[in-house]
């Protein structure tokens, strides 16, 4: 079984596109990225699939929406 992944490192990720996405890209992003059962975590959550961790991070404010899509900035990634 594959190691979850934090969700730190899916706005790492985001960080490293550069440019904003829809979600359903950024879905399509992190399964070719991580593998389309990866299975994701944060400080608060476990066991979530590509979407739930997409639904999770827009819930908690991580997100920088515009017309374009969805990013994020490295001050919206905790520090703990």
């Amino acid at each position: 079984m594959n190691e979850s992944i934090h969700g730190h490192r899916v706005m790492e990720f985001m960080l490293e596109l550069g440019r904003p996405v829809t979600k359903a890209e950024l879905a399509e992003l992190l399964a070719n990225q991580f593998g389309e059962q990866a299975k994701f975590h944060t400080c608060s959550a476990q066991d979530l699939s590509i979407e739930g961790i997409i639904a999770f991070l827009e819930r908690k404010g991580k997100f920088i929406e515009s017309d374009e899509g969805v990013e994020t900035a490295r001050d919206r990634i905790c520090q703990h």
